[in-house]
């Protein structure tokens, strides 16, 4: 009787196995929808877009890109916290999917156990932007100089509170042990003009949006929150070669599934997803915009996300930034 138990189980599991894996060779078999939880024409919709129509061109099934804002990402991230685990409904996350649960009190999600990592696409650095016309931002010792000496009188700008602006910058404010003051605007565009226009010192921004406002003189970039100079800012130091140590931050733009999703449709996506991220043209689309192809395995992504949420957790509570 134990035997024939067995054996029924062995079968059971061996079925189980080969439809799974059937499951990942024959996915997708219809579209895939892709939730982009910002609106068009920012950097998480061109990523989103790229992405989708890789994809399209290599399984010749159509993923329709579905913006849908609100609440800083949540509202989009929350739809596929919801969604059947099947690879069919998908997320485009960024930064912002794990410093959320550091800033929103109403963040209901659970980065590790309601979402399947699937693989970074692209990444670039944060970095710190200054108007070049002002006396103490030659430098950024210049500019900690100054703030050293002007406690709480200097500003620095943010896209918005708990944006990744807003915490990059307080994680250099306190790595330089510096007393700044946090100015949140309504997006990027915003506060980069009162930058340039010298109303405020300076901003924690990224590379695609400072590229031409850099190019035209109005803008100057201090520091680079990498580990090394990027290719994409070679002149450009980073944080720690100008004195300030544990300034790491990077806006990462990467592919996630629901909870559950079976193994072997992961690893179809997180195949196709590096063919994609490989081929020539995406490259050079996503080079040309500032961005920097990082592709990780599912693992890797799965230690990043834990590691980022207990980074910005720590410094919420070092800087005192209140939730909302």
């Amino acid at each position: 009787m134990q035997s024939t138990m067995k054996l029924r189980v062995a079968a059971g599991v061996a079925l189980l196995l080969a439809v799974t894996a059937a499951c990942g060779q024959s996915y997708p078999t219809r579209p895939i929808r892709l939730i982009v939880p910002f609106g068009p024409g920012g950097g998480s919709d061109f990523v989103g877009r790229l992405v989708g129509q890789k994809l399209f061109e290599q399984t010749g099934h159509q993923v329709v890109v579905d913006n849908r804002t609100g609440a800083a990402s949540l509202v989009g991230t929350e739809i596929v916290q919801r969604a059947a685990p099947d690879g069919y409904t998908l997320l485009l996350g960024d930064s912002g999917f794990t410093i959320n649960l550091a800033y929103y009190k109403n963040a209901k999600y659970d980065p590790v156990k309601d979402f399947d990592p699937v693989t970074v696409v692209a990444d670039t650095p944060y970095i710190l932007a200054v108007n070049p016309s002002l006396p103490y931002t030659g430098s950024l010792k210049d500019l900690i100089a100054a703030a050293k000496a002007q406690p709480g009188k200097l500003a620095l700008g943010s896209s918005g509170a708990g944006s990744g602006t807003h915490f990059s910058g307080e994680l250099f404010r306190l790595r330089a042990g510096i007393n700044m003051i946090h100015v949140p605007y309504k997006g990027g565009g915003a506060v980069l003009a009162d930058v340039v226009a010298g109303h405020i010192a300076s901003t924690m921004t990224t590379p695609p949006a400072a590229f031409p406002l850099v190019k035209s003189g109005r803008l100057r970039i201090l520091a680079a929150a990498s580990a090394k100079r990027s290719a994409l800012l070679p002149d450009v130091p980073t944080f720690a070669e100008s004195g300030v140590s544990d300034v790491l931050v990077s806006n990462w733009y990467g592919v996630l599934s629901v909870g559950g999703t079976p193994q072997p449709v992961i690893r179809r996506l997180h195949a196709e997803l590096l063919r994609a991220i490989a081929s020539p043209d995406m490259r050079e689309r996503l080079m040309t915009s500032g961005l920097e192809p990082a592709p990780i395995t599912p693992e890797q992504f799965s230690r990043m996300i834990v590691s980022e949420v207990e980074r910005w957790k720590r410094v919420a509570k070092e800087s005192g930034i209140k939730q909302e």
